[in-house]
């Protein structure tokens, strides 16, 4: 598929329908059932997410109704997601660790007119919410839900997938024709500096910019064939709703589930994917362990690793290979660096952090290690990914590479970063006053403070709102030293704090 379909596309349905069509049988999305992994081919997700729009619809459902979605990420989410949106209503994805104060707000903000919850579980503290809301009217699980308080009318996923999907399928071309770019997609819930979570509003277009920048990037970086996905971080989250569903969708990937960070590397070993979502937390522990054993491992393992380290720091710093370098780079390509490889499944052409900064030293780990880091930066408002490190734009980790294609930054006066283009979202769900503030004349306010170097690359250096400010009048960016704090084995959470000093 070439960027131009991205571009082609008018909303987010059109352009899982165009894959489908287009890959038929393959394998789309890959979960484990009763210890066995299974798939469901793009044709049979298309079918079942036409048959849900259309009984959405049914239901009485009309166009730019709030649908809350609360669930553990697996097929039926990324479906769920799929057919709201077919069904002209938006999605209101929520956290599955929300309490019920949580839930309640979400629910009254959106002004949600049905629920799909997973289990019952996750209902229990949901589903008290949704009563002292009082504005769902539907309720649907993933599998039963028995005893249900509140007037809902409750369905069963199972009864509403069923059908004729050609039949769905004709209704939701129909629907989605009148379904433009800049049409609301989904409300994100994202904390603010103060109060409740507030909802980002994306269109559908914000989300296909993103789609289409980082398709350019993978693709033209990596090549692509038949790539995997493997999908740990919630997908209620903006990075993974957008880079870890609608980034493989525009790719044509398949997505694996993982079943939970404590199975991770069991599942990494099994999917064997070739690109992940992480985040740098994740990192911070798996450069903790892979330290400690392979200090149980003997001098020379020891030994290597530090002349890893070694290399990558200068390359970091721009220092070209030494010509007595290169013997020790065969020396870890054939020892050490398969053995990390493994433990990512052995075919992992890039790993991608976001959700937070990247420490470089961290980056730089792994990268010695031989995987790609591929740290990106942006924010829920942009839907949410603003730019990206990666190869050929000469990966430097003190940086969070170049804007994407379509994406315009500059700096301010007083150090903001801003950001301009069809990512910028909509506005704060009801919520006028802050939007003005965020979003000035086309301009997307990040609270970021930063600079460009001199390749066009982002360089972050704090939050504008974290800066601590001495005596002597120096701005000092406390992001930094945290960082180095971390890296300490025994520190695990660092915040430095300059309150009246």
């Amino acid at each position: 598929m070439q960027i131009a379909d991205f571009d082609a596309s008018n909303n987010l349905v059109d352009l899982f329908l165009r894959r489908a069509d287009e890959l038929g049988e393959r394998p789309f999305l890959t979960a484990k059932h009763e210890g066995e992994w299974r798939s469901l081919s793009w044709r049979e997700a298309a079918g079942q997410v036409c048959l849900l729009a259309e009984a959405l619809r049914r239901l009485g459902l009309e166009d730019g109704d709030r649908v809350v979605l609360v669930s553990e990420n697996r097929p039926e989410w990324a479906l769920a997601d799929l057919a709201i949106m077919a069904a002209g209503c938006i999605t209101t994805p929520a956290y599955i660790t929300n309490t019920e104060r949580d839930h309640a707000h979400v629910l009254e903000n959106s002004g949600a007119r049905a629920v799909i919850v997973s289990d019952r579980q996750l209902a229990g503290a949901l589903l008290p919410a949704a009563i002292r809301a009082g504005l769902a009217e539907q309720l649907i699980g993933l599998g039963p839900l028995r005893n249900v308080q509140g007037n809902f009318q409750t369905h069963l996923w199972a009864d509403l997938v069923q059908g004729d999907p050609a039949a769905a399928r004709e209704a939701v071309d129909a629907r989605i024709g009148g379904i433009a770019r800049e049409d609301p997609a989904c409300i994100i819930y994202t904390s603010g500096t103060s109060g409740s979570p507030r909802g980002v509003l994306l269109s559908h277009g914000a989300i296909l910019r993103n789609v289409a920048g980082a398709g350019e990037v993978l693709a033209g970086d990596f090549g692509w064939s038949d790539e995997r996905f493997l999908s740990f971080l919630p997908l209620s989250h903006a990075l993974e709703h957008t880079a870890g569903l609608y980034l493989p969708i525009g790719l044509g990937a398949n997505i694996w589930y993982a079943e939970g960070l404590d199975k991770l590397a069991a599942n990494l070993e099994e999917c064997r994917p070739t690109f992940m979502i992480v985040v740098p937390r994740l990192f911070e522990m798996l450069r903790g362990r892979i330290v400690k054993q392979v200090e149980k491992q003997g001098k020379l393992a020891n030994f290597l690793l530090d002349r890893a380290l070694t290399l990558a720091e200068r390359q970091g710093a721009g220092q070209r290979r030494r010509l007595a370098d290169w013997p020790i780079e065969r020396l870890l390509d054939a020892t050490l660096r398969p053995k990390i490889r493994k433990r990512f499944g052995g075919h992992i052409k890039a790993l991608i952090s976001g959700g937070a900064p990247l420490n470089p030293e961290i980056g730089a780990f792994f990268q010695s290690l031989g995987l790609v880091m591929a740290q990106g930066y942006g924010q829920t408002e942009s839907a949410p990914i603003v730019s990206v490190n990666y190869p050929s734009s000469g990966i430097k980790l003190d940086t969070v590479g170049p804007p994407l294609r379509g994406v315009e930054v500059k700096i301010a006066d007083d150090g903001e970063i801003l950001v301009r283009g069809e990512l910028v979202m909509l506005g704060y769900w009801r919520n006028e006053e802050e939007t003005a503030k965020t979003v000035v004349d086309g301009w997307l306010h990040t609270g970021d403070i930063g600079h460009l170097d001199e390749r066009g690359r982002i360089v972050i250096t704090d939050r504008k709102k974290d800066i601590i400010v001495n005596d002597k009048g120096d701005n000092i960016a406390p992001q930094k030293l945290e960082g180095m704090l971390t890296l300490q084995p025994e520190i695990a959470q660092a915040m430095v704090s300059g309150d009246k000093r």
